[in-house]
């Protein structure tokens, strides 16, 4: 069975990631490259490990995380559809059937405008894409350009992210470190709104409640 460590090895994948990394770098978007592909995978397996997803399924989980991303080199609007076609055109003969159309949904599925939940793969990644926001994905570091787009202020001064799965509870909770002094919390909330209702709808797809606590604070 294919594992993430064979995907790695893949000179096809590997330069898909580069080059979608370099594109929206140049448009000026947070790093979509190989470090947040490695962050979403590792992020996406935690889950499918927390919450008590067979080892295959967290494998699984872990492939779309790293894969969701690297079509964006052909267009960031459709680069949900093209890297599910890409991927189904590049890995045909390596997984099982089953296995296939569960990553092809999740990578087709993890954009906001075709969120759809129809496996649990699906939900890990959104869970594990949406919640990643850290002054690590700031790519360019000129200090007027991440003052000047909302973006990269937010994730500039997010110095602490990550997910908490209490499955006594059966609350996935994103928890989040922002420095008040550089940006107010409100401008979280202005871009990351929409990503946070995905999380919830994702927590709920796997029978969870989503929380956000941001400086300690519980918001959700």
């Amino acid at each position: 069975m294919v594992t993430l460590k064979e995907i790695k090895k893949n000179p096809l994948v590997l330069e898909f990631i580069k080059q979608s990394g370099n594109t929206l770098k140049v448009l000026k978007y947070t790093d979509h490259g190989l470090d947040h592909a490695n962050l979403v995978a590792k992020r996406a397996r935690q889950v499918a490990r927390d919450i008590g997803l067979s080892k295959r399924e967290q494998e699984l989980s872990a492939i779309s995380g790293f894969l969701h991303d690297f079509a964006n080199f052909l267009s960031r609007g459709f680069h949900h559809y093209l890297g599910s076609i890409m991927f189904l055109d590049i890995f045909k003969d390596k997984f099982q059937p089953n296995e296939l159309v569960k990553i092809s949904q999740a990578i087709a599925n993890h954009d906001k405008f075709e969120m759809k939940f129809s496996n649990s793969i699906t939900a890990c990644l959104i869970l594990a894409d949406k919640s990643h926001v850290h002054k690590e994905r700031v790519i360019i570091k000129d200090m007027k350009v991440i003052k000047e787009d909302i973006h990269n202020r937010v994730n500039f001064a997010t110095t602490k992210s990550y997910l908490r799965i209490n499955k006594a509870k059966k609350v996935i909770s994103l928890i989040l470190k922002i420095d008040t002094s550089f940006i107010p919390v409100i401008e979280y909330f202005e871009i990351f709104t929409e990503r946070m209702i995905f999380c919830r709808k994702a927590a709920g797809y796997l029978g969870y409640k989503f929380g956000l606590v941001i400086n300690n604070f519980k918001l959700l």
